[in-house]
């Protein structure tokens, strides 16, 4: 229970400042992830911190390859690391795949509600007919278009919630 506390108070807490400056602080992930090794270590001993650093590696090592390919930010991967410390492996992976699910439709409907989504949506069907046409429609992606961001952090709470509420996870 005390390690669900930890874990919805660093969610909430990391949820706030990525919505607002799209960041997730290293001053709240790295006391949760020594809290998290020091409680499970006290509570469990060896094989309890083995558990926690089992889960951190998974946590770590699900989000790694999208941060080092651009799509991720650093926080998002700590704060997965910091859910599978806290909670262990196969809690963070039940959590990895409810966060792509909402992720998925997170970044849909911003893409949706977001401006000039129709004016995309004109040039892919344009593209299209060109493609099956056999003509060379240049794709109209703008450089901002493509730096777009959102908030991932919102994906990795959101499948940790739905993660407690379908398994009911205790401890």
């Amino acid at each position: 229970m005390l390690f669900n506390i930890i874990l919805v108070i660093v969610l909430v807490i990391c949820v706030i400042t990525d919505v607002r400056k799209r960041l997730i602080y290293n001053k709240v992930i790295f006391p949760a992830l020594i809290l998290s090794f020091s409680l499970h270590f006290i509570i469990s001993g060896l094989s309890g911190f083995g558990v926690s650093f089992l889960g951190f590696l998974t946590g770590y090592g699900i989000l790694l390859i999208p941060y080092f390919m651009g799509g991720m930010g650093a926080g998002d991967v700590k704060l997965l690391a910091l859910v599978g410390a806290l909670k262990g492996p196969a809690f963070v992976l039940n959590t990895s795949i409810y966060m792509a699910l909402l992720g998925g439709v997170l970044a849909l409907g911003i893409l949706v509600f977001s401006g000039g989504a129709f004016k995309r949506l004109k040039y892919y069907f344009h593209w299209l007919y060109g493609k099956k046409n056999g003509l060379k429609v240049p794709l109209a992606l703008t450089k901002d278009s493509m730096k777009a961001t959102y908030p991932y952090g919102v994906a990795i709470a959101g499948g940790a919630i739905l993660s407690f509420v379908g398994k009911a996870w205790i401890s």
